[in-house]
């Protein structure tokens, strides 16, 4: 269908005079397609206009060659011949219009061509017919008017343009007549031509509303074809129908097709056994398809009946839907009914239904079908008094092959130990992935002492052996907790919860162990809990405060910086030390209020000191992968009026192993605004090479374990702190030794090359008020 009859045109009951002329269009009609439907007739019947337009040319040099001579004559035809052609161009330009939109261009050019066509008649009507007789002029008006007529009656689809030719010709006709003193016979022509406007316009509307009818029409019938067409291809209901017998009359052929049979092979044959395929000599059928022949021997009604079939040595699924009929007797005759093949939306339940219980990465059960296995076990552990264990273990160091290698190695080392748990699971444990690296183990019968034990060491065994993937060996641990039900808890939840806890506890004593609930878990859990309560609400109570701990020049041992420290006073807890409260904020994401606030109260406080001296302010990840880091950066330096060279952010290399695009994208956008960036911790934790090379660090902190290595005689530590010296003087970094104590410690790392120290030899963490003391007393020194 075109896509211009998509949408017919919406008309009123009676079109008015202009709309039907072209010069406006009809309520919500469409103009352009209205005008389609009229001018597509113009371009046929051509050449009969143009043989009756030779006819009355030849009338014309019949009547006024001698009068005008032969050279304005010739002229005359020379240019009726061009706007004929001109016209007759247009004409065909709207071969087809009825399937498209007609352009206003169009339109314009046709009511020009027609128009110059009007004033080249109306030249012998005029201008030839005063040099003759007024018979002679009636002569050609009569035959012109003719042609008008002929004209109206053969293009009544274009209006405007007879309207117009019979207006120049007419009114040409009738100023000749006048001169003459025929002023009746003006007047004749005048009503004439008024009288075939009017006829154009009747003959012109009832054209168009028959056009616009019977394009509707067709338009119609090409949808329903299309409709009909459409149900036919698509359309996945059959008809069948049953006698009294049970034998297969009358169905339809998408029946028969479904079947992968001709109509007439099944015509007569057993309803029941061509459903049932192979099976029906075995007699082992489907119960749907029991079922099924239980309604049609009791004669019931049956809708949307789900039956197992089997089509070519193939099992499919269909819907049928049936009723019994009678004859007008009332007499029993057969079923009659409808049916579907739905193997493929089956299917797709089917799929569904396992999605809802397997990870789709490892092919392992989920966390839904742990839960119904382990009510399952604890059901069974309550009916014969023995004992069942839920054991949850959890990857070490994924975290970091993952973020390092990418998701993609991180799901194939997921399939490979999933692959090692199955192997070590028997008839008695069920295992299943939780999400993410997290597995959970289901034990039916755990009443073996040391059975839980056992299969938790070799499950940590396994999973702790070299993979590898892509090219690359790899090495995770793993972590487990288990909970005994029903001794450890009376429900699910209780035993997920408390094998949770004890996860918890062998995580925190490394990795790479198995830790077994006890009860004193829940008093360290409900510690957690409440400590993490109280640090939500830290800020608000002002429970915060920062410490200060100076960083002097090796040299001199004059204040550079200051490294900006919090403190938590709790007024529930008391206070609670940073390595206490410090995890748990980065845990819980509160470290980035809790970071905020360090940053814009140090910067407020700096603001106090010489403006020489920095202050230092540590800078978590999760913190760094905040949308508006910088934000909060240009934020403090803005409120406290803190010149941006002033301001040093410490992060450690572990940054780099979490979103290590978005930290680097960050860390560049805090040394824009002017600030420095220091390396924390450098060493102890995994490589930054890289980083160092790509990021403008301004400084290297070597870690306080490093310096009291060396101090100690340890040639390791002492390598490892020449190589950072060495590497930052080459990069053109400063570096700073941490955890110094005394004076020799002090003396030692000057020899070694360090630029900066900070130990409590030149200061402990203090409060703001005493770090401006301690300009003081180096005024007074200096003085």
């Amino acid at each position: 269908m075109s896509e211009n009859q998509s949408s017919l045109p919406v008309l009123p009951e009676r079109l008015p005079a202009l709309a039907v002329l072209g010069l406006s269009s009809p309520g919500e009609a469409d103009w352009a397609r209205l005008r389609g439907l009229q001018y597509s007739r113009l371009s046929e019947n051509v050449l009969m206009r143009l043989l009756s337009q030779a006819i009355v040319a030849i009338m014309v040099v019949w009547l006024y060659l001698d009068v005008v001579g032969l050279p304005v004559m010739g002229a005359w035809l020379a240019v009726l011949l061009c706007a004929t052609v001109y016209i007759t161009q247009c004409d065909k330009a709207f071969a087809g219009a009825d399937n498209r939109k007609l352009t206003q261009e169009e339109f314009r050019r046709r009511i020009v061509a027609i128009t110059i066509m009007g004033l080249t008649w109306a030249v012998p009507l005029l201008f030839f017919a005063v040099q003759g007789t007024l018979v002679e002029l009636l002569t050609l008006w009569i035959t012109l008017s003719a042609l008008i007529v002929g004209l109206v009656l053969v293009v009544a689809a274009a209006p405007l343009g007879s309207v117009i030719f019979a207006i120049l010709t007419g009114l040409a006709a009738a100023i000749s007549a006048a001169i003459f003193g025929a002023y009746e016979t003006s007047v004749i022509i005048v009503v004439t031509i008024a009288i075939i406007c009017q006829g154009t316009v009747e003959s012109a509307r009832t054209y168009l509303t028959a056009r616009i009818a019977q394009d509707g029409m067709a338009e119609k019938s090409e949808v329903v074809s299309l409709l009909l067409r459409e149900f036919e291809e698509n359309q996945a209901d059959w008809l069948w129908q049953v006698d009294t017998n049970k034998r297969i009359r009358s169905v339809s052929p998408r029946f028969a097709f479904a079947l992968g049979k001709q109509l007439e092979e099944i015509e007569g044959k057993s309803f029941l056994q061509i459903l049932a395929g192979d099976a029906w000599e075995s007699g082992e059928f489907s119960p749907s398809l029991h079922e099924l022949a239980d309604r049609l021997k009791e004669k019931e009604n049956f809708s949307n009946l789900i039956i197992k079939v089997e089509i070519n040595a193939e099992q499919r699924w269909w819907e049928l839907s049936g009723t019994p009929m009678v004859d007008d007797y009332g007499v029993y005759v057969g079923f009659r009914g409808v049916g579907s093949d739905v193997t493929e939306q089956r299917e797709s339940s089917e799929k569904i239904a396992y999605l809802a219980r397997y990870d789709t990465l490892t092919g392992l059960p989920n966390r839904l079908m742990l839960n119904e296995a382990l009510r399952d076990a604890m059901r069974y552990a309550k009916q014969w008094r023995t004992r069942c264990a839920f054991l949850m273990l959890d990857l070490d160091r994924f975290k970091a092959v993952n973020d390092s290698l990418g998701h993609q190695v991180g799901d194939k080392m997921l399939a490979k130990v999933s692959g090692r748990l199955t192997e070590l699971m028997g008839d008695n444990a069920m295992c299943g992935r939780l999400g993410g690296d997290e597995f959970g183990i289901v034990i039916r019968d755990a009443s073996t002492k040391g059975s839980v034990d056992a299969l938790a060491r070799r499950i940590i065994a396994s999973l702790s052996k070299p993979y590898d993937i892509d090219g690359n060996t790899l090495y995770v641990g793993a972590s487990v907790g288990s909970a005994v039900g029903p001794r450890d808890g009376k429900t699910v939840e209780e035993i997920m919860r408390n094998s949770d806890l004890a996860l918890y506890r062998a995580k925190d004593e490394g990795g790479g162990a198995h830790c077994q609930y006890e009860p004193t878990l829940h008093v360290h859990a409900e510690e957690r809990r409440k400590l993490e309560a109280s640090l939500r609400h830290a800020l608000d109570r002002n429970e915060m405060s920062l410490n200060f701990q100076p960083v002097v020049d090796a040299n001199d041992e004059t204040v550079v910086s200051f490294e900006a420290l919090v403190r938590w006073n709790s007024q529930e807890h008391g206070f609670v030390g940073p390595d206490k409260f410090i995890p748990l904020a980065e845990d819980t994401r509160l470290i980035i209020p809790i970071g905020t606030w360090v940053m814009e109260q140090a910067c407020i406080e700096a603001c106090n000191w010489p403006s020489h001296v920095r202050i230092a302010v540590n800078v978590s990840g999760e913190q760094l992968i905040e949308p508006d880091f910088a934000s909060t950066v240009i934020r403090a330096l803005s409120n406290s009026g803190l010149e941006a060279h002033r301001l040093e952010i410490e992060v450690t290399e572990s940054i780099f192993l979490r979103d290590a695009n978005i930290a680097r994208a960050a860390l560049e956008q805090v040394i824009a605004l002017g600030c420095t960036v220091a390396l924390d911790d450098f060493g102890t934790g995994y490589s930054s090479l890289g980083y160092l090379r790509k990021l403008s660090f301004s400084t290297i902190k070597v870690d306080r374990s490093f310096v009291q290595g060396a101090v100690q005689g340890s040639a390791e530590s002492l390598a490892i702190i020449n190589a950072v010296v060495a590497m930052a003087e080459s990069l053109e970094m400063s570096t700073t030794a941490e955890g110094v104590e005394n004076a020799e410690e002090a003396e030692f790392i000057r020899k070694l090359g360090c630029k900066k120290i900070q130990g409590y030899y030149f200061g402990r963490p203090m409060p703001a008020s005493e770090a401006r003391q301690v300009f003081v007393r180096e005024g007074l020194r200096r003085a």
